[in-house]
C-alpha cells in the first residue's frame, strides 16, 4: 500500500493568538477598519475580561471589543481563508475590513467563518470581534460558576490551497467523521462519512482517499475512490472500510488509537489538496440498570471527577498546557472517568482523555431552567448539534449531556401552578435535544443529571434519557450522610431499569479551617475528608451504580458565592493553584492498587495549635491516607506504632509539644519500604494561664466555633471556643449561631476582612469571656460582624441628651465592671455583614479580665476574642 498521492501546497493551520487589541464596553465604530484602537490595550489570546469575577460578586457582564491586524500577502490570492474560534463567551459577531462576516451564539463551542471574500491581498487585514457575556438567548441563563466573558479559547486560521476542501463550515467540525458501530474482541467495523466542497464555478472530479494506521503507526489499508463535485457544491460521502481483525482495544488502561488520514487530490496529477488527521479508537460498552457500567464486554466502574475550566488570576483564559496538566492530574489519581461541567471543554482535554486514557461525559450548558424563549431553545439545539460534531470521533466520550438541575430554579422561584407551563417546555425541550442526540449520534448513550429530588421521574424527564445522573449532597445541603445510601435504595428499587450514575457529590473545604467535631457547611478540612471517605465505599459497594464523577476536582470561581472562600465553589480536592489536599491521596490510594500510596495527611495542617491538656503536650490525631495494608507512624524518631488501614486510612493520636516536629510514616509494598515524611510546627496553648506562659502568648479564640482558624496574612491561628471553668478562660452564657439546621454560622460575605470564616460564625445571647490571669497589663481585642440585619426601633439617648432614633442590636462593653465603650450598634455603626475590631487596654485585677456585654436592644453577640500580655 504505497502512497501514491504528491504533497505539494496543502491545509496550513495557525493560531492567530497574539497582539490583539480589547476594550471593554459598547461601540458604535469599532468594526470599521479605519477605526482608531492605539489607546487600546494590547492582549494576548486566550483572554477574559473577568479577572474581577474573582474579587467581585457583581462582576462585568456586558459587550467586549476586540481588533487585529492580520497580513495576507499576494501570495494568497485564490486559497480559502477561514477563520476558526474555538470558543468565545457567550455571543461573538466576527467583522473583517468593515463587512459583516458571521456571528455565533454559545460560549463554549467553536465556530468557523468563511472570510475569503472580504480578504485584502498584500495590505493589512483589520479582524475586529463584539463579544458579549450576558446573552438571555444564549444558555445558561444562570448558574453555579462565573460566566467569564471573552476569547478565552485559541483563535485559527486556516488556509487552503485551491477552491476544494473538506468541509469546514459544518459546525466547526473536522468534516470527518468515523463510526465505529460493531466491535469486539475479534473484529471491528468502521466507516468513514464526511463532505467536501466546491467553491470554484467550474465542476471538478477529484480523489478521495483514507489512510488507515493502527496504533503502532502501520498503514494497515487505503480506501480510494472518485468524487465529481459541480460548481458551487458540497458533496457528502460514506466510506465502508473493511473489517479490522483482532482490533487494538481502547480502554483507561490500554488507551489505544488508530488514525485516519482523509486527502482529496487532484485525480489527474495526484496533488494533495487538502487533508485532515483523525485519531479514533475500537471499545465498546452498555450500561444496565441493576449491573452497572460494562467496557469491552467486562463489568466496569467508573471512578471519575468533575471539571471546571478556570484558574486564578487568568479566569477560563487557560493555555493547552494548563488543561492537559489538569488532565495528568487526573490520570495520576487513578481517575477513569471525568464529566466536562457543565459545557463543551477545550479540544486540548479531549485529546488528552484519548491519549491517557480517561472516559468522558460532555454536556451543553442548560442549567437551572429552561426560559420561555423560542431563541433560547433554537441556541440549545445548535450548541447540541456543535458539540457532537467537533467531539465526535473522540473514543473517550461515552455518553451526551443536554441539561443538568433543570428543575431546581423552577421550584424556588415558581408556586406549583406556576410549574406547569415552565416544566412543559422543559420536558418539550428534553424530547427534541434526546431526538437530536440519537440522530447525530446512534451509538452513544444520552445523560441528564437531576438534583436529589423524585419530582423528575414524577414529571417524567427520567424515561427520556438513557442514563440518569443524580446529584446528591446529603450531609452537606442538610440530612445525614446515610441520606446518600436510602435515596439510592429507594430510586434503584423503584426504577430498577434505570442506569445511575452519581454525577455530583461533595463538600467544601477551606485550608484554614479544622476541626476534631466537624460538622456540616464548617468548612473544616475534616468534614470534607470524613464525607468523602463516607461516599465512596457507598458507590463502589452499589453494582447497580456505574460509577460517579466527584464534585469537584479543583476549586472554581463561583463569582455569587459567599461561604468561607467568597467567589470561589471549595468543593475540588484540587486548590485553584492544583496543589493537592490531603483528601487527593485518599482517591489515590482507593483507585490505584499498580503503585504503592502512603501521605500523612498533615500538609493541608502543618501550623497548628492546640490547648494544654494537663501537661506540656497536646494529643491531636494525624491520618495517613495509604494503599498499603499497614502502616507505622514515628514522631521526631519516636514509633508510635504500626496501625492496619481501614477504608485507606489510618489515624494516630499524637502527642506535640511547642516547636517542629518530623513526623514520619513507612510500609511495605512488594517487599520493598515505601515511606514518607512531614513536618509540622505546633503552637500550645495553655489551659491555665501565669506570668510565665504568658510571655508573647497571642490568645486568640475562634468565638462560637468548633474550628480552629489560620489567618494566611499572619500566620496567627485562632483556636476552638470553650466554656469557661475557674482558673481557665472561656465564654459565660449563650449560644452558637446557626442560619439552619445544617449551616454553622452564616454564609454571607463578610466585608473588609481576609478572614472570613473568623467573622461568619459567632456566639449570640453571650453574658461575657473570662480570662484568670494575673495582674498586668493586657490588650484585649473583640471582632465583631454583625449577621442579623434586623431589629427594634427605640429612641434613647445620646452624649449630652440627644436624641436618636436606631435598631438594630445595642449593648454596652465592660471589661472589669468599667464601661469601655457604650451604645455599641455593630450594624448600624458600621454596616451589616462588616468586619470590626475593637482593641482596648486595660488593667487586671487578681480577679483577671473579664469582658461583659450589657444588652440593651435586641441581642449581644462576638465573633472573636484576643488576649496579649503588654
Amino acid at each position: 500500500m504505497s502512497n501514491p498521492l504528491k504533497i505539494k501546497a496543502q491545509r496550513q493551520e495557525r493560531t492567530i493568538n497574539e497582539s490583539w487589541k480589547f476594550q471593554k464596553g459598547e461601540n458604535l465604530h469599532a468594526s470599521d477598519s479605519l477605526f482608531n484602537d492605539n489607546n487600546w490595550t494590547s492582549i494576548n489570546i486566550p483572554h477574559t475580561w473577568n479577572t474581577d469575577a474573582y474579587v467581585v460578586k457583581d462582576y462585568y457582564r456586558g459587550t467586549g471589543w476586540y481588533r487585529k491586524t492580520l497580513y495576507l500577502s499576494e501570495k494568497d490570492k485564490g486559497k480559502m481563508q477561514f477563520l476558526k474560534f474555538e470558543a468565545a463567551n457567550q455571543a461573538a459577531k466576527v467583522f473583517l475590513n468593515g463587512h459583516f462576516v458571521g456571528e455565533h451564539k454559545g460560549g463554549y463551542t467553536a465556530f468557523t467563518f468563511d472570510i475569503t471574500p472580504f480578504c485584502i491581498y498584500g495590505k493589512r487585514n483589520i479582524i475586529a470581534v463584539e463579544v458579549n457575556n450576558n446573552s438571555s438567548e444564549v444558555p445558561p441563563v444562570s448558574a453555579d460558576y462565573t460566566f467569564f466573558g471573552g476569547i478565552y479559547r485559541d483563535v485559527w486560521l486556516i488556509t487552503t490551497p485551491k477552491k476544494q476542501h473538506l468541509e469546514l463550515l459544518n459546525s466547526a467540525s473536522s468534516g470527518v467523521f468515523i463510526d465505529t458501530p460493531i466491535v469486539s474482541q475479534s473484529s471491528a467495523s468502521f466507516s468513514v462519512r464526511g463532505g467536501i466542497k466546491n467553491d470554484a464555478a467550474t465542476k471538478v472530479t477529484l480523489k478521495l482517499i483514507h489512510q488507515v494506521y493502527n496504533p503502532d503507526g502501520k498503514l494497515i489499508q487505503r480506501l480510494e475512490n472518485r468524487i465529481s463535485l459541480t460548481a458551487g457544491e458540497t458533496k457528502k460521502f460514506k466510506t465502508p472500510g473493511k473489517d479490522v481483525v483482532n482490533p487494538q482495544l481502547w480502554s483507561p488502561e490500554s488507551p489505544n488509537l488508530y488514525t485516519i488520514e482523509t486527502y482529496i487530490a487532484d485525480s489527474k496529477n495526484n496533488q494533495i489538496i487538502d487533508k485532515v488527521a483523525n485519531h479514533f479508537g475500537f471499545r465498546w460498552y452498555h450500561f444496565d440498570g441493576n449491573k452497572g457500567f460494562f467496557l469491552n464486554g467486562k463489568p466496569y466502574k467508573l471512578r471519575g471527577i468533575c471539571r471546571h475550566q478556570d484558574q486564578p488570576p487568568t479566569g477560563n483564559a487557560m493555555s493547552d498546557e494548563m488543561h492537559r496538566r489538569d488532565m495528568l492530574l487526573a490520570k495520576d489519581m487513578g481517575t477513569n472517568f471525568i464529566r466536562l461541567a457543565h459545557y463543551p471543554q477545550d479540544e486540548a482535554i479531549l485529546e488528552q482523555c484519548d491519549k491517557l486514557g480517561i472516559l468522558v461525559w460532555e454536556e451543553t450548558p442548560i442549567i437551572d431552567m429552561v426560559p420561555d424563549s423560542k431563541p433560547f431553545e433554537q441556541v440549545c439545539e445548535t450548541n447540541l448539534r456543535e458539540m457532537i460534531r467537533q467531539h465526535y470521533n473522540h473514543p473517550a466520550i461515552i455518553t451526551w449531556g443536554y441539561m443538568n438541575e433543570i428543575l431546581l430554579a423552577t421550584q424556588r422561584k415558581f408556586s406549583k401552578q406556576e410549574q406547569v407551563p415552565v416544566i412543559k417546555r422543559t420536558l418539550d425541550l428534553a424530547k427534541h435535544l434526546e431526538q437530536v442526540v440519537k440522530a447525530e449520534d446512534p451509538y452513544r448513550q444520552s445523560t441528564i443529571a437531576f438534583h436529589g429530588s423524585d419530582s423528575y421521574n414524577d414529571v417524567g424527564l427520567s424515561s427520556i434519557t438513557n442514563v440518569i445522573g443524580w446529584n446528591l449532597y446529603q450531609g452537606w445541603y442538610g440530612g445525614k450522610m446515610d441520606g446518600f445510601d436510602n435515596f439510592l435504595e429507594k430510586q434503584h428499587n423503584k426504577y430498577p431499569d434505570h442506569p445511575i450514575i452519581i454525577s455530583e457529590y461533595g463538600a467544601g473545604s477551606d485550608k484554614r479551617v479544622h476541626s476534631f467535631l466537624p460538622q456540616s457547611f464548617d468548612f473544616s478540612i475534616e468534614y470534607q475528608q470524613g464525607y468523602l471517605e463516607y461516599y465512596l465505599p457507598v458507590i463502589e459497594k452499589k453494582s447497580y451504580v456505574s460509577g460517579s464523577t466527584l464534585w469537584n476536582f479543583i476549586d472554581f470561581a463561583s463569582a455569587l458565592r459567599d461561604e468561607s472562600m467568597p467567589r470561589i465553589n471549595n468543593k475540588g480536592i484540587l486548590y485553584t493553584n492544583r496543589s493537592p489536599k490531603d483528601v487527593f491521596y485518599y482517591y489515590k490510594a482507593f483507585f490505584r492498587k499498580d503503585i504503592p500510596v502512603l501521605h500523612i495527611a498533615t500538609r493541608d495542617w502543618n501550623s497548628r495549635a492546640g490547648i494544654e491538656q494537663g501537661n506540656d503536650s497536646v494529643v491531636q490525631p494525624i491520618k495517613i491516607y495509604s494503599n498499603l495494608s499497614q502502616v507505622e507512624l514515628f514522631i521526631d524518631g519516636r514509633s508510635l506504632g504500626i496501625k492496619k488501614t481501614d477504608n485507606y486510612n489510618a489515624i494516630w493520636q499524637v502527642p506535640f509539644t511547642f516547636g517542629k516536629h518530623y513526623i514520619y510514616a513507612k510500609g511495605v509494598y512488594d517487599s520493598r519500604i515505601v515511606e514518607d515524611g512531614s513536618n509540622v510546627f505546633f503552637q500550645t496553648i495553655p489551659e491555665q494561664l501565669n506570668k510565665d506562659n504568658l510571655k508573647g502568648l497571642e490568645l486568640a479564640i475562634n468565638v462560637g466555633s468548633n474550628c480552629y482558624f489560620t489567618s494566611d496574612e499572619s500566620g496567627l491561628t485562632w483556636i476552638c471556643d470553650k466554656p469557661y471553668t475557674p482558673g481557665s478562660w472561656g465564654y459565660v452564657g449563650g449560644k452558637m449561631y446557626h442560619t439552619n439546621d445544617y449551616s454553622i454560622g452564616t454564609q454571607t460575605q463578610i466585608k473588609n476582612t481576609f478572614d472570613n470564616p473568623l467573622y461568619q460564625t459567632l456566639r449570640t445571647g453571650l453574658e461575657g469571656y473570662s480570662f484568670d490571669v494575673p495582674e498586668g497589663e493586657y490588650e484585649v481585642e473583640l471582632l465583631f460582624a454583625d449577621v442579623f440585619n434586623s431589629g427594634t426601633e427605640i429612641i434613647y439617648n445620646i452624649g449630652d441628651n440627644k436624641q436618636a432614633q436606631t435598631s438594630g442590636n445595642v449593648f454596652d462593653i465592660y471589661i472589669n465592671d468599667k464601661l469601655a465603650e457604650s451604645d455599641v450598634n455593630i450594624g448600624a455603626q458600621y454596616g451589616y455583614f462588616s468586619s470590626v475590631k475593637k482593641r482596648f487596654v486595660v488593667s487586671a485585677s487578681k480577679d483577671g479580665v473579664y469582658v461583659k456585654l450589657s444588652p440593651k436592644m435586641g441581642k449581644t453577640f462576638l465573633n472573636g476574642i484576643k488576649l496579649r500580655k503588654l
